[in-house]
């Protein structure tokens, strides 16, 4: 050791918590000397950090926050100590153990719904606030997947009386008529995502019952023309491939005492040739509207598998 090489010492409560903490065979521990040139010791129950004073500043909080998370009896994942280490290197890392403060909801099998990043915290924030909440960024950010989670929530406490999900067909024309089986099977595959959120929150039966007592409405698009709808939570995912007419058309439908979240991915635009986006015109022409939210959640609020995070990130890249 240098010598006068800044040094900070960090008391364990019990050797389980250095064992949450490091991760399964010290996962999370490589995960966080690989960010940095200074050096993590564990001996007994204290963790020494050894380096440039500036990284051994921004650990410090880390390690503070990640056992903090710990000993308040929540379970750590990569995905977890992965943001953690970016809003550290920022030093935003106390901001962390807000996303654990509270459950969002849970599944139908008990296991808490959570915002994992601070974009989705805002997101959730959002859509609890505004009657309409753009939600616009890049696949497996969970635009979807929460809006779906804050609608079933507002269903079961009765703030709403149905629940509208729709997409527009754009990858058959939204004419479905060539595809085999009845209307149901032709829009299936497009409307797939929307079903795995809802089985996953509510579970199979309950869907195919609250679909039954017409409590749930999954529809492409095109049914939304003409319809006013009263009492309901409406979301539109896949908004990037809507033509403005289409997207005037379903903001319009909002009715009394509903409420709407619109997603998309600008950078994953299906429409012909020539077609202007309807999400791009909306955000554009509505941006000065107090009373709308929008969110833009980037590649640092992607929580499927990090690749992802990196794929998203080369090309937007290359884009540039």
């Amino acid at each position: 050791m240098i010598q006068n090489e800044p040094i900070s010492k960090i008391a364990l409560q019990s050797a389980a918590e250095g064992l949450s903490l490091f991760g399964p065979r010290d996962a999370f521990l490589r995960l966080i000397e690989s960010s940095t040139t200074a050096q993590i010791h564990s001996r007994e129950s204290e963790l020494t950090i050894l380096g440039d004073s500036e990284e051994v500043k921004w650990l410090e909080a880390l390690l503070e926050t990640l056992l903090q998370i710990v000993r308040d009896g929540n379970q750590l994942t990569e995905a977890d100590v992965k943001y953690a280490l970016s809003l550290a290197k920022e030093h935003r890392v106390h901001q962390l153990l807000d996303l654990f403060s509270g459950d969002v909801a849970q599944t139908y099998r008990g296991k808490p719904i959570r915002a994992k990043t601070l974009g989705q915290r805002h997101y959730v924030s959002l859509i609890r606030q505004k009657d309409i909440v753009f939600g616009i960024g890049p696949a497996g950010t969970g635009k979807t997947y929460l809006a779906v989670v804050l609608a079933v929530q507002a269903l079961k406490e009765g703030r709403v009386k149905k629940l509208v999900l729709t997409r527009p067909a754009v990858e058959a024309g939204e004419s479905l008529g060539f595809l085999p089986g009845d209307m149901l099977e032709k829009v299936d595959p497009y409307l797939r995502p929307l079903y795995d959120a809802l089985h996953d929150v509510m579970g199979v039966e309950p869907l195919n019952k609250a679909r039954e007592r017409g409590q749930i409405e999954i529809a492409p698009l095109a049914y939304m023309r003409g319809r006013t709808l009263d009492d309901s939570f409406i979301i539109m995912d896949e908004a990037q491939n809507t033509t403005p007419e289409q997207m005037k058309m379903f903001l319009t439908r909002l009715g009394f005492g509903s409420q709407m979240v619109i997603t998309g991915d600008v950078t994953q635009i299906d429409l012909p040739r020539g077609k202007s986006s309807g999400l791009k015109e909306a955000v554009r022409i509505l941006k000065s509207v107090a009373e709308i939210g929008f969110v833009h959640l980037t590649e640092a609020d992607v929580v499927r598998h990090s690749l992802v995070q990196k794929i998203i990130l080369a090309y937007k890249n290359e884009e540039v």
